[in-house]
């Protein structure tokens, strides 16, 4: 007799539906979220607390995107709520300034011995 493993699990039951229909509920959610500016709200409710400033530095600024780059968004984004919901004003604040270097590097790497002779509109291009 072959039985099917779950059928020996003691399980709860439940009448609540398990299928969450995500592709359908989560644009539906975030509609929401924009069209009632929840989180400007949020952040503006909070604007005279004590300010919480996390600022997020670039995801890959000096390599190809990896777990790693996700892991860290991650955390900072943990630390960021949790202290929102602590009370304080702590709005998400990206940063992006750090890229120019490193890609300017790697372009000038991918270049080679033509570096010194492209033209700097056609650098920024490729940096770009």
């Amino acid at each position: 007799m072959v039985r099917d493993y779950k059928d020996t699990l003691n399980l709860p039951r439940t009448d609540f539906p398990m299928k969450a229909n995500l592709t359908q509920r989560e644009p539906e959610i975030i509609r929401f979220w924009e069209d009632k500016k929840i989180y400007q709200r949020l952040q503006e409710s909070r604007r005279n607390s004590v300010h919480y400033i996390l600022h997020d530095g670039p995801p890959y600024a000096n390599g190809h995107i990896h777990i790693g780059h996700a892991l860290n968004k991650i955390l900072k984004d943990i630390i960021v709520k949790y202290k929102a919901m602590m009370g304080f004003y702590s709005p998400y604040v990206p940063g992006w300034d750090c890229h120019g270097l490193p890609i300017e590097l790697q372009v000038d790497k991918n270049l080679g011995d033509k570096k010194e002779k492209i033209d700097i509109i056609e650098k920024r291009k490729l940096c770009k």
